[in-house]
């Protein structure tokens, strides 16, 4: 790849429908079948999409909204308004009507591509409050048939005008994609929003793409690498992932049939790469561990004894130490036993390397997979700088670290033990928002992240909590609230907690219980119950979450352990905002209900 060749996303289509015209780019599962599309049926997509937007009389510098589960279109409309010099802005699919009319009516959205009736029916509700949105496109169109509104258009219907304006102005398309620069914008990412609304970080051309090349260079990325899109398209690190990299190394992507046969056709896919946040491996784990409980007791002792020889060549191998002929053989006889086929029911047969992200992943969880064959690292970003900042080496991978900073990536740690990062990834700026922006980027163009951190003796990176939520106990222990959580959602059976200590003479937690897996716990102990509340009311659940507390309380220090608790009689709710969408706790929300 050179330089030239790199500048702008929409150039990078036009490189892979050249060079790789035939190979697959994506795929859609529909109805139960896979269907493909090629680089050349990409780019063709995006081009008539494009021309179609022009005659639409989108324009340079406007800001095109998508909203809906991972479909090729959604993609590819965001790759269009860039096309023209446009700006995507892609929203989560589940967000309320609140979230939603802050977020288009703050980036001024010209257009909104919705992917179905649902999403539809958001933008209706809130038409009269976007006086800048003049025309919503959608993909999908089962259920719209009697919306009679000149500003709705099918996407098709899109294309076709695409079609008509292309015939009348030949190499429009190639025109308006050689206008663009690499310092344009490419798409606003809105920050989770944990202390309140959500800030849009402006990202270039040169930041994704330039944050793509540093991913490879510390990766093995391959053309015929597969990757399941499945995480929220507003999410940067979908964007990162499921759009720039795809364009930058030429791999292809697979869009689920819906959100509820994600495991089912990451089973029937099994991609090359994965990307999850912890609680889907501890999902996957759970699932795991259902299965072997219901198994014969033959079978569970043949999975219970190759399973603990593995975990312990992992942590042999994790040490550093040599792994014993004995048990390397046992861990050869696992992998036809147990291992292999335990990674094929869950879609990792093919994982060349896996990630987990976004919070810390438990010891155990992080053991097991590494255990079973799974590569499974760390990895560490953030909306501002492109979703990257450290990733774990193969043979250094661990639970306790974020792992090494990137190459061309520079992190150094501030006076209050604050992580500062630099490098061409790092965002324009924040939309709308210069004095935020000078308070998160010095003059020395140092990102201050805002999480409190180190690195160790190896140079990885050590990610504590949160800088601003980092005080002291009532007599002057630091308090760091996200790392204590992070102990007690290790447990299996604890979906969240929110510790409270700053300033006070112990520590207390409010805990949500795990539905499905502490439901399985009662069940199997016939312990009946009709509903979260009650069941988190239990006093066998509350013997049970404090069992769990204590075993996180033994791996913390003496003053900052838990000394009392409540059961909440719900989970933490988005909607109701106790979380944002990318599931970060909005504290001093949960503290003032």
């Amino acid at each position: 790849m050179t330089a030239d060749d790199l500048t702008t996303l929409p150039r990078l289509l036009q490189r892979n429908a050249r060079e790789r015209g035939a190979r697959p780019a994506i795929r859609e599962k529909d109805r139960g079948i896979w269907q493909t599309q090629t680089w050349k049926e990409y780019h063709d997509h995006v081009r008539d999409f494009t021309l179609g937007l022009a005659a639409l009389g989108f324009r340079r510098g406007e800001k095109l909204s998508v909203i809906g589960d991972n479909r090729p279109r959604l993609y590819w409309a965001q790759l269009a308004a860039q096309a023209l010099g446009g700006i995507a802005v892609p929203v989560y699919q589940d967000s309320i009507a609140r979230e939603l009319q802050y977020v288009w009516g703050h980036a001024e959205a010209a257009i909104i591509v919705a992917e179905d009736q649902e999403q539809v029916d958001k933008v209706i509700s809130l038409r009269d409050q976007l006086p800048g949105l003049r025309h919503v496109i959608y993909d999908d169109g089962r259920g719209l048939a009697q919306y009679r509104f000149d500003w709705l258009k099918s996407f098709d219907g899109v294309e076709e005008m695409g079609r008509r304006y292309g015939a009348e102005h030949p190499g429009a398309f190639e025109a308006e994609v050689e206008q663009g620069r690499p310092d344009d914008v490419a798409m606003i990412c809105y920050t989770s929003g944990t202390t309140g609304n959500p800030k849009g970080a402006m990202l270039t051309h040169a930041n994704v793409v330039s944050t793509a090349r540093t991913f490879m260079s510390a990766e093995d990325v391959r053309a015929n690498d597969e990757w399941l899109c499945y995480l929220p398209m507003a999410w940067v690190g979908d964007s990162l992932y499921s759009l720039v990299l795809s364009l930058a190394a030429g791999f292809c992507c697979n869009c689920p049939e819906s959100p509820e046969t994600v495991q089912r056709d990451l089973r029937e896919l099994g991609p090359t790469t994965v990307l999850a946040p912890p609680r889907i491996w501890e999902n996957m784990l759970t699932s795991v561990q259902v299965r072997a409980a219901d198994a014969t007791p033959l079978k569970r002792r043949v999975y219970e004894r190759f399973r603990r020889a593995a975990e312990e060549a992992e942590i042999l191998r994790a040490d550093g130490k040599p792994v014993p002929l004995g048990l390397r053989i046992m861990c050869a006889l696992g992998e036809f036993f147990v291992y292999g086929p335990v990674r094929d029911q869950l879609g990792l047969r093919r994982a060349r390397w896996a990630y987990t992200g976004g919070a810390p992943l438990g010891p155990d969880t992080f053991r097991f997979f590494r255990s079973i064959g799974v590569n499974l690292k760390q990895v560490y970003g953030s909306t501002e700088s492109s979703a990257l900042i450290s990733i774990q080496p193969d043979a250094e991978a661990n639970p306790t670290t974020a792992g090494r900073p990137c190459p061309g990536i520079e992190v150094k740690i501030a006076d209050r033990g604050e992580v500062l990062i630099r490098s061409r990834g790092i965002f324009k700026g924040y939309y709308k928002a210069e004095e935020a922006t000078r308070e998160v980027v010095d003059g020395e163009g140092w990102f201050h992240t805002g999480d409190a951190g180190f690195l160790d003796p190896r140079g990885h990176l050590v990610i504590i909590d949160r800088a601003k939520d980092v005080g002291a106990m009532g007599d002057g222990e630091p308090f760091a609230p996200q790392f204590i959580e992070n102990k007690l959602k290790f447990s299996p059976y604890i979906r969240e907690a929110v510790a409270f200590g700053d300033q006070k003479p112990f520590v207390t937690a409010m805990v949500a219980i795990d539905l499905s897996t502490v439901g399985n716990w009662a069940e199997r102990r016939g312990i009946p119950y009709t509903s979260y509340m009650d069941l988190s009311q239990k006093p066998e659940i509350r013997d049970l979450i404090r069992e769990e507390i204590a075993k996180g309380n033994a791996t913390l220090p003496e003053s900052t352990r838990i000394r009392r608790f409540l059961l909440l009689t719900k989970d933490l709710e988005a909607d109701d905002a106790e979380m944002t969408r990318t599931r970060k706790v909005r504290r001093r929300f949960v503290a003032e209900k």
